[in-house]
């Protein structure tokens, strides 16, 4: 009577267990900014808010921003705050800062654009669109997300020199305390909703252990409804 009473216990357990390892083999996501609404400012979209679209979400290292736009917007990526809050990436370092897209307002046939960006640091980082003398920045064209750890970056997104990881929590206004943005070499842009490829490898491998999980818990399984 002794070992029914912990069954309930022991499945729990293998339960939890199963669920963890599962969470583990996930794939790196794609994030498009802004969803349906895409990357504008609130004079064209009235109802943008990408902070609160930022603050819903969690990422990671090798996550990708889509950003769904046109040539008459950019998409700007910096650590340095001073930037961010200024609207202007004229003064920047190449170091902490990296335009994605360069927008030409003076050009009057507006092509539609999709501009990939990966997230190869860990901390806080902003985006925003600076044109038009930041106008576009400052009718709500911006936001700040934190990029945590995560599974780390996959192999197509490191850097061939291995650099050190950015600190978890850069300050704000510290320039010399950015890390560098480098893109990778071997970059690629992700493809579909989850871009599963660039960690191939470990997702099989994950995925291959999560079924041999599930397997020994079914066994386990009907071994104890033996003993039932």
């Amino acid at each position: 009577m002794e070992h029914r009473r912990s069954l309930p216990l022991i499945f729990l357990f293998l339960f939890i267990s199963l669920l963890s390892l599962l969470g583990s083999a996930q794939a790196y996501k794609n994030y498009t900014v802004g969803d349906s609404l895409g990357w504008y400012d609130n004079t064209e979209k009235s109802n943008v808010n990408y902070q609160k679209w930022a603050d819903a979400k969690n990422f990671s290292l090798g996550d990708f921003l889509i950003f769904n736009t046109d040539t008459n917007h950019s998409v700007v990526q910096t650590y340095n705050f001073t930037t961010y809050k200024l609207c202007d990436y004229d003064d920047a370092l190449d170091s902490d800062t990296k335009i994605w897209s360069a927008a030409d307002p003076s050009n009057t046939a507006t092509v539609a654009v999709t501009v990939p960006v990966p997230l190869l640091k860990e901390g806080t980082t902003y985006f925003f669109s600076s044109d038009y003398d930041g106008d576009q920045c400052n009718n709500g064209q911006h936001f700040k997300i934190y990029v945590s750890h995560g599974k780390g970056l996959p192999d197509s997104l490191k850097s061939p020199s291995e650099q050190a990881p950015a600190p978890n929590s850069p300050d704000y206004n510290n320039d010399e305390s950015a890390p560098d943005i480098v893109v990778p070499s071997n970059f690629n842009n992700p493809q579909g909703g989850d871009h599963k490829n660039d960690d191939d490898d470990n997702v099989k491998k994950a995925s291959g252990s999560a079924s041999l999980y599930v397997n020994s818990i079914m066994v386990l399984f009907a071994y104890f409804c033996e003993l039932l």
